[in-house]
């Protein structure tokens, strides 16, 4: 009987060694039907390597149009996160395969590392720990902090981590909750407005929608203009969406208070990015929501993701829904099904 053949991408050892290894030996290694092995390391996967697998357990190496022309035996991307950007969905759908991702592991770390940005721009945290360090007190603050009570949460996207925000938010005594997204479902206390209206009037602007064509750049020189000059702008998401060089001219001119952000458009970031110059920013490696809760479940809800195509069954959290009524995908899992 043949064995499900799964790829472990090569930059889970490098990026994430120690953080994933564990899911990998409690979920799959006890299924006799399931063999796992890294694969070569690739920035950019080719189709030789993607088809020696039925499944791939993916970090962040890419998969475009090339990587999956031609590809025959690939049935599923594991992602072990929720972007998918460097993941080219159409032509992912076309060589029959799904792409599932693990909403249920990154939901509260990402919602959580927001709120640390909330917090810690509001307090002034980071120039408050300068002061000390310099042998200064309280009275060199250059500006007094502020509570949320009362103030206006803003997001651009209204989708799983947004919600969570939200949600726990909910006791914290903001005075609004509003959101953008065209495509959002309704939601207990948020007002879905305009795009416009959440830049004009949110006291904390924050970044939760994926990134894509429509998405690239969403947020420019103009929606920065709008802001408050009291307001802070958070971004969690993915860098890209946002015109970073107009985010360092609106820190740098002081249109806005501050902002927090955890991914950038080139990462790992240069050494001479001009944001890492600016004080009124605070910047973390796209490594806020990395706690050990997250590396542990996006490796458990991803291996569920790969036991269940192996066993014929369509996994939880797919991204490209149109694969699923695809004939040769469903040949794929009615072969895993009779392999059993």
């Amino acid at each position: 009987m043949a064995k499900f053949k799964v790829g472990i991408t090569q930059d889970f050892f490098v990026e994430a060694k120690g953080r994933f290894e564990a899911a990998l030996q409690h979920k799959l290694a006890p299924l006799a039907h399931i063999e796992f092995e890294p694969m070569p390391a690739q920035k950019i996967a080719t189709p030789d390597v993607i088809d020696q697998y039925d499944a791939i357990f993916a970090l962040a190496v890419k998969f475009n149009r090339e990587s999956l022309t031609g590809i025959r035996r690939l049935a599923l991307i594991a992602r072990w996160g929720v972007g998918y950007d460097m993941i080219d969905t159409a032509a992912l759908t076309e060589a029959d395969a799904a792409l599932a991702i693990t909403p249920n592991a990154v939901r509260r770390p990402v919602a959580e590392a927001i709120l640390t940005l909330i917090f810690a721009l509001s307090k002034n945290l980071f120039i408050q720990d300068r002061l000390v360090r310099q042998g200064k007190w309280r009275g060199d603050l250059p500006s007094l902090g502020g509570c949320l009570e009362g103030k206006t949460l803003g997001s651009i996207g209204c989708g799983n981590i947004a919600k969570e925000m939200f949600r726990l938010s909910a006791s914290l005594g903001f005075g609004r909750f509003i959101a953008y997204d065209p495509y959002a479902t309704p939601m207990p206390g948020v007002e879905l407005v305009t795009l416009e209206e959440v830049m004009r009037t949110s006291d904390f602007v924050t970044i939760n929608t994926l990134l894509n064509a429509d998405t690239h750049h969403m947020i420019r020189e103009e929606h920065f203009r709008m802001m408050k000059p009291d307001a802070y702008f958070i971004n969690t998401a993915r860098g890209p969406i946002v015109d970073q060089a107009a985010l360092t001219k609106a820190l740098r001119e002081h249109w806005i208070a501050g902002a927090g952000i955890d991914v950038f458009e080139q990462e790992p970031v240069a050494k001479d990015e001009p944001l890492i110059e600016l004080d009124n920013v605070i910047l973390a490696p796209h490594g806020l929501a990395w706690t050990q809760e997250i590396a542990r479940d996006n490796g458990l809800e991803a291996c569920d993701n790969i036991i269940a195509v192996s066993k014929g069954e369509v996994p939880a959290s797919v991204v490209n829904r149109d694969v699923l009524s695809r004939p040769g995908f469903q040949a794929k899992l009615a072969a895993f099904r009779a392999s059993r």
